[in-house]
Formats: C-alpha cells, sequence, structure tokens
C-alpha cells in the first residue's frame, strides 16, 4: 500500500477507536447534494493516479481522489469516455465522488447509469478494515454486489480507494437538434422517439423547447436529423 493509502486506513482506525465520525471529503463538489455534512473532514484529493488502463480491454482503475477531468482526459487520447457522463458541478470532481454520488448524466437511459458501469472497488470499511470487491472484468461471481452499493451511498457503507469502471469508445460525431414543442406533446414525442431506431444520447424539455443530442457516424446522424 502506498503512504496515502496507509494514512487514510489509519485515520479511519482512530476515528472508529475514538468514536469520532468523519466526513469524507474529495473535490467537494457536490457538498450541496443530500443531507448536511457532519464529521471531522477527511480528504482524498491527494490519493489520486490511475492504476491500470487498458484500452483493448474497455476498462479503467484509478484512485478515488482522481480528478474526473484527468481521467477523462486520458480515456479521450484513446478515443474513449466513461458511458454514464458523471455530472462534474466543478473541475474539483473526483471519481470517488461521482460514485458516491451516483449521479449519471443524459446518456444514462441508452448506455446505461454509473452504478452499471462500475466493476470493482477496494475500500477501508468503518473498522478500518482494507477490503477489495468485484474485479475488472463482467463475470459471474458468487456472494454480494458491494461495488455496486457504493453508488450513492455518499460515502456511508465505506471510503473508497480505487474503483474499476467500464469504459466505451466515444461516437464520431454528436449532434444536438431542438424545436419548440408544448409541455403536452413532450412526454408524447420523447416516448415516440425512443422507440424509433435513432441513435439518441441525451433528450431534454427546458420549458419552451425540446432537445435531442444524437451520437453516431455522420452518416447515420445526419439519416436521424432529417
Amino acid at each position: 500500500m502506498s503512504d496515502r493509502t496507509n494514512a487514510l486506513q489509519q485515520a479511519v482506525i482512530e476515528a472508529y477507536q475514538q468514536q469520532r465520525p468523519l466526513c469524507i471529503v474529495g473535490g467537494n463538489s457536490k457538498a450541496f447534494y443530500g443531507g448536511a455534512q457532519a464529521g471531522h473532514p477527511l480528504s482524498v484529493s491527494e490519493h489520486q493516479g490511475v492504476i491500470d488502463y487498458q484500452p483493448s480491454e474497455l476498462v479503467i482503475t484509478a484512485r478515488a481522489g482522481t480528478p474526473l477531468v484527468m481521467l477523462e482526459s486520458l480515456l479521450a487520447e484513446q478515443n474513449q469516455m466513461l458511458p454514464f457522463e458523471p455530472p462534474h458541478f466543478s473541475p474539483q470532481a473526483t471519481v470517488g465522488g461521482a460514485v458516491a454520488a451516483g449521479l449519471s448524466g443524459p446518456r444514462r437511459p441508452w448506455s446505461g447509469s454509473l452504478r452499471d458501469a462500475l466493476l470493482g472497488c477496494t475500500l477501508i470499511n468503518g473498522r478500518g478494515e482494507r477490503l477489495t470487491f468485484g474485479g475488472q472484468v463482467m463475470k459471474n461471481v458468487a456472494g454480494y454486489d458491494v461495488t455496486r452499493l457504493m453508488a450513492g451511498a455518499m460515502g456511508t457503507l465505506g471510503l473508497l480507494l480505487q474503483v474499476s469502471v467500464k469504459t466505451v469508445p466515444k461516437p464520431e460525431l454528436e449532434k444536438t437538434l431542438s424545436q419548440m414543442v408544448s409541455a403536452n406533446e413532450t412526454l408524447n414525442t420523447m416516448s415516440r422517439w425512443s422507440a424509433l431506431p435513432l441513435p439518441l444520447s441525451g433528450l431534454c424539455y427546458d420549458g419552451e423547447r425540446l432537445h435531442a443530442r444524437l451520437s453516431a457516424s455522420a452518416k447515420v446522424i445526419n439519416a436521424a436529423a432529417r
């Protein structure tokens, strides 16, 4: 284990022994989300870096404090991306914070949620024990799928040290179209479009206009746009 991992583990052990609650902090970009924060701050922002990345295997493993912008930049170099499009809210947003919050972006209905992309994780539980669950491939395993329980747990089930997530190839092209649609027509229009063989990757109604994002090859997008 690295010195930073040892320090985090020791901090949890001491807090457990003293019965002192901890407040896990990464980039602090989602402090507004969930209940009021309480406990002694425990920062994981320095516990960062990509541990393993095999583009051909479509999986990446990174420490929880790794900034999302750093991770996504590395994936972009290989023409890949995270399938669930995690919202950042600030440049300091981290991988661990994305998992803890469990928030997914507009691609979720078509590519799945953050939870669906998680393959494995290493964490420190409330007693200061270091535990590893899952792995770096999709396979049948016995026991509870603890890794996916971490999605949206807001750090209540343990301190994330590292996670392994699936990646996907970036689309050749993306195009967003919009049109005026009444509120009454919106849901019917969304449902009708979703049932068609369109390369949708996002739908949004802003109160006046319905926006549709298409992601595919140029030829497919042009046909779908028409």
